[in-house]
């Protein structure tokens, strides 16, 4: 009889110490599967001047950002100023400089490679011709990035066949972190009045931008990231754009339906939401929806002189999602 309990008491240590181990175990594969810290870079508008002047500094640039290994790059867009020329061999020197980056770019247009090209000091060419340009070359590779060594990504041309041209809208996920570009550009987006052609063109690209961002969310929620990053060029807060007092969007603004979009997808997010954009040439980190959507920080980028990238790190451990550094060029005196 002693010898049973004996036993048993054996076979129960036993069990104790293997239902220890499997805990264990679980744990530490738990641990292992947490979401890591990561960093990415951002910046836009630029570089802005003569070649002469300004290519070589901005090749500087590009050297320091693959001394940091970022896991990849987001390019706001605005690849040149809009003084300058929008001729062919422009634009494709800057998609040149993209292909230079180590990590893979994710690259969304600005407004000075093809809105603004009307202008008399960018050549006089033809907006919607300088968009079907940059579709061509920038956009035509298939679901993956720019950059040395490009990523995989998904395209709204690929995912919504209503939106079939608007392969520059893209999407990806890195350690339970969504991120999203929509192509919304400064110059009001494009809601101008010089031709009916632009005003068509902003209609249909501002409502396939909403559809985008609505899916974008919806996924994000539905996969329960743990924050969101949202890549555009336009500074829709603006004056005469953007309410700041009543955080409301100007219906005389190209942004309205994209801001009110925005407004309501972030507030029901409730999650971290990085907003990235440049435009306004201003490095600067703002809470503009501290109101309606308090979980959304604005990071807008250096541009034009301040030829300066961001360094953003991005940990879901901790409180503070995003950690924002500046990166200035060691090639300009400021």
């Amino acid at each position: 009889m002693g010898s049973m309990k004996n036993t048993a008491s054996i076979l129960k240590r036993c069990l104790s110490a293997l239902l220890g181990a499997t805990t264990l175990l679980a744990l530490t594969a738990g641990a292992a599967s947490a979401d890591k810290p990561f960093t990415f870079v951002a910046l836009g508008d630029m570089p802005y001047g003569e070649p002469a002047k300004v290519y070589a500094p901005f090749k500087a640039l590009i050297g320091q950002v693959n001394d940091l290994k970022p896991a990849f790059t987001i390019h706001i867009g605005d690849t040149k100023s809009g003084s300058t020329p929008c001729s062919d061999k422009m634009l494709l020197d800057q998609l040149n400089f993209m292909n230079t980056f180590d990590a893979p770019i994710v690259y969304t247009p600005g407004d000075n490679e093809w809105t603004d090209c009307h202008r008399k000091k960018a050549g006089r060419f033809d907006p919607i011709e300088r968009l079907a340009f940059l579709r061509k070359h920038y956009f035509s590779h298939g679901p993956r990035s720019l950059g040395k060594v490009p990523m995989k990504i998904e395209r709204q041309s690929d995912l919504m066949k209503e939106y079939a041209v608007y392969p520059e809208n893209a999407r990806f996920v890195k350690e339970g972190v969504h991120f999203v570009a929509a192509h919304v550009v400064g110059s009001n987006n494009n809601f101008e009045v010089r031709d009916r052609r632009a005003i068509a063109e902003f209609f249909a690209r501002d409502k396939a931008n909403v559809a985008w961002l609505n899916a974008e969310f919806d996924k994000a929620v539905a996969a329960k990231a743990k924050a969101l990053v949202l890549a555009i060029h336009a500074n829709i807060f603006k004056p005469g754009f953007f309410s700041k007092k009543k955080e409301a969007f100007s219906g005389a603004s190209g942004f309205k339906r994209f801001g009110d979009a925005l407004l309501k997808k972030a507030a029901a997010f409730k999650k971290p939401i990085l907003l990235i954009y440049g435009d306004s040439h201003k490095y600067q980190i703002t809470r503009p929806l501290s109101k309606k959507a308090p979980n959304v920080l604005a990071l807008q980028v250096f541009g034009a002189k301040q030829m300066h990238a961001v360094k953003v790190t991005v940990d879901t451990v901790k409180p503070a999602v995003f950690d924002i550094q500046p990166i200035k060029n060691k090639a300009l005196a400021n």
